[in-house]
């Protein structure tokens, strides 16, 4: 077997191809047995080397986000929080795993408000930070559908952090650039040992990092004779209940933190049930807790009372009209979306087609909205109080919309199906290694609200609302479609534009990411303090002139934006007849795949 794998550096971009052309920057990569992709290629050969020594999807993806997190250390690592989709080929089950980090016990609205003038730090230093929980989404992949052990999956990772390997152009330009790892003493010894960036295609190794892994390993070793969950659990409880615990917690005290032991010790990541709708035959699922996922759904809902097909790709109309259904449901997450177990969603009356339908009257073909307008949802749920839910936002300031994260994903030849999605957040998180460790917590506690009674307020051990989200498509009761992106609130509008451009328009899987891209500020950014921009469009140049112009004279603030800027995706195509896959990546980023 062949395997088929595309790195292309390009020079020279193309003018704007007619949607449906057959020329791609990429092509398409397919396979019999199995697909991955991944942000980076590192660790998507990390995931076809754990498939191809008998592994599964769920071994494949804990090996790649190993490895994931140490070349694309920026945006994901062992500090991560994820938000997870799986298919169970099995049950022919769709499965959420909600890894968001908790806030620390210490952790209210009172605290900020007497220690940090009210404000909550934006990306910087470990008051921003949230649990871990990654590596409890790594022990219940094995654990429940897994084959292999933790030996086995961080072998690549743990010889990759050890041995080096040369830098890539991103990770080195990403070092250079964030200045918090400047500001504290064991950030600046593993990123800038000698003071300067390192440069592209030097040996970066991480041993602090290796020898955290190495104890896991150890720990389950250990455990071994007593069976394989034992052993699983023993790797994971080593990290949130043995010494890396210790070490985190003692770290985070002498150094201004809030984290305690309890809080690492307490942290379970959860299954949950995904939410979903239907689109034109279509059943899209998405994570339903903690996270803005959900938001696609109720957009999706409001755009398929209209003829997108008729108005044409990119055309005004189409882009008109999926930006005002975008900031309808933008407008519903930030007043319903949160933590499940601290607040109560009312998906019901959300994903209701009713409630879509009066949602959908609210767009003016003519004119842009300028305002933020949630709908009273639980209405259309049978005898349900009216919620009062207060909105948390500004519309001057700075906001963060776009952020970073990372992402890959994984198909198999047994059917099963896995979309991982890992974050810190933003480059390097809270950008302080705890202490000998080699990683980095994620900085989401910026996202909380510090607004009493908004969906999304702090408070001790509550999850935030993330922007992390993946999408899984089922047809005809099978898989055909798992995609994800980085890029902070606008992960979203670019996992929503490749499913509009597949289904609306019949593009494959490369051809759907790389189509010239959309985004907009229009709605309160998730980082603190929440920033709107009113009217907000950005374009990538690629959409035509006339195209700008006219939605320009309906009220858009047309922002123009570099040609191939908005985007990260990567995905997977399942034909359900044949069960063959199809992958395809973004040339906007480092991402990659492999099929077989």
């Amino acid at each position: 077997m062949n395997v088929h794998l595309v790195c292309l550096a390009i020079l020279l971009l193309p003018m704007a191809l007619p949607a449906r052309d057959a020329r791609m920057m990429r092509p398409v990569l397919r396979g019999r047995h199995w697909a991955v992709t991944a942000m980076k290629p590192e660790a998507a050969l990390a995931e076809d080397r754990i498939l191809q020594a008998g592994g599964n999807a769920f071994d494949a993806v804990v090996a790649g986000q190993a490895v994931l997190g140490i070349v694309d250390a920026p945006m994901n690592g062992l500090g991560s929080d994820a938000v997870i989709l799986i298919y169970d080929a099995r049950t022919r089950e769709v499965v959420s795993l909600n890894a968001e980090g908790t806030a620390p016990k210490l952790a209210t609205i009172e605290w900020y408000r007497q220690h940090h003038q009210g404000r909550l730090p934006h990306d910087d230093g470990l008051l921003a930070g949230t649990v871990p929980g990654v590596v409890d989404a790594w022990y219940l992949l094995l654990e429940r559908w897994g084959t292999m052990s933790f030996e086995q999956v961080l072998a690549p990772a743990i010889e990759m952090a050890e041995q080096g390997f040369p830098m890539s152009e991103s990770l080195a330009h990403t070092i250079a650039h964030t200045a918090k790892l400047r500001k504290y003493p064991t950030s600046e010894a593993i990123y800038l040992p000698d003071g300067q960036p390192p440069k592209p295609g030097a040996l970066f190794r991480n041993p602090g990092l290796a020898r955290t892994l190495q104890r896991m390993v150890d720990a389950e070793r250990a455990a071994r004779p007593k069976g394989r969950h034992a052993a699983l659990l023993a790797a994971r409880d080593r990290f949130y209940q043995g010494d890396i615990a210790h070490e985190m917690a003692r770290f985070s005290e002498d150094n201004g933190g809030l984290f305690r032991y309890e809080d690492f010790a307490s942290y379970h990541a959860k299954f949950e049930k995904p939410v979903s709708t239907t689109y034109r035959g279509y059943t899209i699922y998405k994570n339903a807790s903690s996270t803005q996922a959900p938001a696609e759904l109720f957009a999706l809902n409001i755009l398929e009372g209209y003829g997108l097909k008729a108005m044409g790709h990119n055309s005004a109309d189409y882009i008109h009209t999926s930006v005002e259904a975008l900031k309808l449901a933008f407008a519903d997450r930030d007043k319903y979306l949160g933590d499940t177990d601290f607040i109560e969603i009312p998906f019901a009356g959300l994903l209701s087609k009713d409630y879509a339908r009066e949602r959908r009257r609210l767009i003016d073909p003519e004119h842009a909205s300028l305002e933020l307008r949630p709908g009273v949802a639980e209405r259309f749920i049978a005898g349900h109080p009216v919620l009062e839910r207060p909105l948390d936002y500004r519309l001057a300031g700075e906001g963060d919309h776009e952020g970073d994260t990372s992402y890959l994903n994984a198909a198999d030849q047994y059917g099963n199906v896995v979309s991982f999605e890992p974050s810190l957040h933003s480059p390097f998180g809270t950008g302080v290694v705890m202490g000998r460790l080699g990683f980095i917590l994620n900085c989401r506690g910026d996202y909380f609200s510090l607004m009493p009674g908004t969906a999304n307020a702090l408070a001790p051990g509550k999850r935030p609302r993330s922007t992390l989200q993946s999408t899984l498509v089922m047809k005809d009761g099978k898989p055909w479609l798992v995609t994800g992106s980085p890029g902070g609130d606008d992960q979203i509008m670019r996992t929503m534009q490749t499913l509009l451009n597949m289904v609306e328009f019949g593009m494959n899987i490369q051809q759907a990411i790389e189509a010239p891209r959309w985004t907009t500020r229009a709605f309160p950014s998730s980082t603190f303090p929440h920033v709107m921009y009113p009217g907000d469009l950005g374009l990538e140049d690629r959409i035509r002139p006339p195209v700008r112009d006219a939605l320009a004279a309906r009220g858009h603030k047309i922002v123009v934006r570099e040609p191939w800027s908005l985007g990260s995706n990567s995905g997977i195509e399942i034909d359900p007849e044949t069960g063959y896959f199809a992958a395809g990546t973004d040339p906007r980023a480092d991402a990659w795949a492999v099929a077989r």
